[in-house]
């Protein structure tokens, strides 16, 4: 199914914290004359809160269902670059709904992601032993990106530019 028969967006990007998702997805948006979504910040506003503090004060489970309705909302309603939470994909539903549709894991190596992010960075799932976590994250995820993905194009040694380009050419999409 393509992005244009569906009514959903061109590209998704999955992959862990640290992937580039979001600047690689507004470069890409910008590159294709879309519109960029983040889920993250999606939840982040209809919850009127911080992410770390939706995990805090409300737990992880409730963040699983605001991510699982905010990934279903902009499937339905996103025509541009969508980047989903790095943990989007471990709800069965959503996986089923990016079933077919043009979705984009972006690897990342553990030096790369903690260079990026920082090991002081408020991720709720890093929070202990974050290379431990981030490992242990990818062990559980790794098989459920590749699982949804179209293609998979790895960052490291290439800056934002190149990764675009990679994702542009990895599903044989044309700069706008």
């Amino acid at each position: 199914m393509s992005a244009a028969a569906s009514g959903g967006p061109r590209v998704v990007l999955v992959g862990p914290p640290g992937a580039g998702k979001s600047t690689v997805g507004r470069l890409l948006a910008e590159r294709l004359g879309c519109a960029f979504r983040d889920t993250d910040a999606d939840i982040e506003q209809r919850a009127g809160k911080p992410i770390p503090d939706i995990f805090i004060e409300d737990g992880e489970p409730h963040f699983r269902e605001l991510e699982a309705a905010a990934v279903a909302a902009a499937l339905a309603g996103h025509e541009g670059v969508l980047a989903l939470g790095g943990g989007a994909v471990m709800t069965d539903a959503t996986r089923a709904l990016l079933a077919g549709r043009p979705v984009v894991y972006l690897e990342v190596a553990l030096h790369d992601a903690v260079k990026r992010v920082g090991l002081d960075a408020p991720r709720p799932l890093l929070a202990v032993n974050p290379r431990q976590q981030w490992r242990e994250l990818m062990e559980r995820r790794r098989p459920l990106y590749l699982d949804v993905a179209a293609a998979t194009v790895a960052t490291e040694g290439r800056t934002p530019e190149q990764v675009v380009d990679a994702v542009l050419e990895s599903l044989e999409l044309k700069d706008a």
